[in-house]
C-alpha cells in the first residue's frame, strides 16, 4: 500500500511540475512579437513536448488515486470534494491543450496577463486538495 502512495505522491507532483510551467509557456507565447517566428516555433515545441510528457503523468496520477480510493474506502466527504477538484484540473489539463492547439494554428484570444492569472489556479487548488488530504475536515 505504501508503493502505491508513494507513485501516485510522484505523479502528482510531476503532473502539476507541468501545470504550473506550461501555462508560463503560454505567456511568453503571448508575448512573441510579430514576425517572431523561430521564437514563436521553439516555444510551440517546448509546449507541445511538455504537454505530451505530462500527459501520461496525469493518467497515471488519476488511475493510482482511484486504486487508493478503492483500496482505502469512500469514506468522508473530504475525500468527494478532493476528487471534484482532481475532475476540474483534468478539465484544466484539457484545456491547455486546447489552448496548445490554438497557438498551433495562430489562433489566441488571450494576452500574456490572462495567461498570468490563468497559471496561478493550479497553485490555489493544489492548496485546497493538500489542506483537504491533510487535515479531512468533514
Amino acid at each position: 500500500m505504501l508503493w502505491l502512495k508513494t507513485l501516485h505522491i510522484v505523479f502528482v507532483v510531476s503532473w502539476f511540475a507541468g501545470l504550473f510551467y506550461l501555462p508560463r509557456i503560454f505567456v511568453n507565447l503571448a508575448m512573441v512579437p510579430a514576425g517572431s517566428e523561430a521564437e514563436r516555433c521553439r516555444l510551440l515545441l517546448m509546449a507541445n513536448k511538455l504537454y505530451r510528457f505530462m500527459t501520461p503523468l496525469a493518467v497515471l496520477a488519476v488511475v493510482l488515486g482511484f486504486a487508493l480510493w478503492f483500496a482505502f474506502g469512500f469514506g468522508g466527504a473530504w475525500l468527494h470534494v478532493k476528487t471534484l477538484l482532481v475532475a476540474t484540473l483534468v478539465v484544466y489539463h484539457l484545456y491547455c491543450g486546447h489552448l496548445l492547439r490554438g497557438f498551433a494554428e495562430g489562433v489566441n484570444l488571450h494576452g500574456h496577463v490572462w495567461f498570468r492569472w490563468f497559471n496561478e489556479l493550479p497553485v490555489i487548488m493544489l492548496f485546497v486538495v493538500v489542506w483537504l488530504v491533510i487535515f479531512k475536515p468533514f
